[in-house]
């Protein structure tokens, strides 16, 4: 199929690229002309604007928008409603609020365009492993890119089966879902954004109070110099805590066990706070993730090795940089 990609930052450009790989062809736009011609280096099409992105895709059309959250998404959602015809598809695979995707779904309908949201999940290492996708939006829009959504999904690789009823959507089990009506691909992005705060904070708390053992107002006889490094890897090995956020921490703990490089100033991307904006709309308990979202906010004032364990971890599942203060 062909694809518009409007944005070639880390998650554009690879979704791209991926794309690519499987035999799509890319239309590709950003304005920074550098990141443009690096995509197009490897096959795919530049657009000049916007509207040489939109002559170039032959309808029924398909445009990609990896952009920041927010007015950069809205302006560019709102651009392509305007020049799309009837029965495209713009597809919003961003960070955005799900009541933004409500919106602008509303919006474009009145176009005859359709709106997609699809919840991202996989980072820089999605190029590779494919991306977990939470799309909400028209069924029948959802079908008609499935290709597309097959193609960046991981698919089933090694992981065992889980035993699911014979009439279970079997997209689930290849990476990728249709989760409900506009809003719901990212409403559940969102939540699973919230849930890996919380992931997060109890490997770096943990972390953290295994390195403490090891200080000198400990008494001698408690006094447990560990090898962190080698804590994470055992841990890897058929424990009940593994996970793919662990084995960045092992890594970057085998490659710099004091996490020098890192300061512990851990940003948040909006959509821990969302998520806990829709708890209290629910008045649904989420300690765990309150205070995971909480934790950043004070990191920004005092750090922990915990908290540099957890920029470590930012940085390898998603090449955050730290935010200088």
């Amino acid at each position: 199929m062909q694809v518009g990609v409007i944005g070639m930052g880390r998650m554009g450009a690879n979704i791209a690229r991926r794309l690519m790989r499987g035999g799509h062809e890319c239309v590709v736009y950003d304005r920074d002309f550098k990141a443009v011609a690096a995509v197009v280096a490897e096959g795919a099409s530049a657009a000049g604007d916007l509207a040489d992105l939109v002559r170039q895709l032959a309808p029924p059309r398909i445009g990609w928008v990896m952009l920041p959250a927010g007015a950069p998404t809205d302006e560019t959602v709102s651009e392509l409603g305007r020049r799309f015809a009837p029965g495209d598809v713009v597809i919003d695979g961003g960070n955005s609020f799900y009541r933004d995707d409500i919106r602008r779904a509303k919006a474009l309908a009145e176009q005859g365009v359709t709106y997609l949201d699809v919840g991202t999940s996989g980072g820089v290492w999605g190029l590779e492993r494919g991306y977990c996708l939470m799309v909400g939006g028209e069924s029948e829009a959802v079908e008609r890119i499935d290709p597309v959504l097959r193609t960046l999904a991981p698919g089933a690789g090694d992981a065992p089966r889980t035993k699911r009823p014979t009439n279970a959507d079997p997209r689930a089990e290849l990476g990728y879902i249709h989760a409900g009506a506009a809003g719901a691909g990212h409403f559940v992005k969102m939540v699973h954004n919230g849930i890996e705060y919380g992931l997060m904070q109890a490997y770096a708390e943990g972390f953290d109070i295994l390195k403490g053992k090891g200080a000198a107002e400990r008494p001698a006889d408690e006094r447990f110099e560990l090898n962190l490094a080698d804590v994470a890897e055992v841990w890897r090995r058929g424990s009940v805590i593994s996970s793919w956020l662990l084995d960045l921490c092992a890594q970057e703990l085998a490659d710099d066990p004091a996490l020098a490089k890192f300061t512990g100033v851990v940003a948040d991307s909006g959509e821990g706070r969302w998520t806990i904006e829709a708890a209290i709309e629910q008045a649904a308990p989420a300690d765990v993730l309150a205070a995971a979202l909480f934790a950043r906010f004070r990191s920004r004032a005092e750090h922990t090795f915990g908290e540099r364990l957890l920029s470590a971890m930012r940085f390898g599942f998603g090449g955050h940089v730290e935010i200088p203060q």
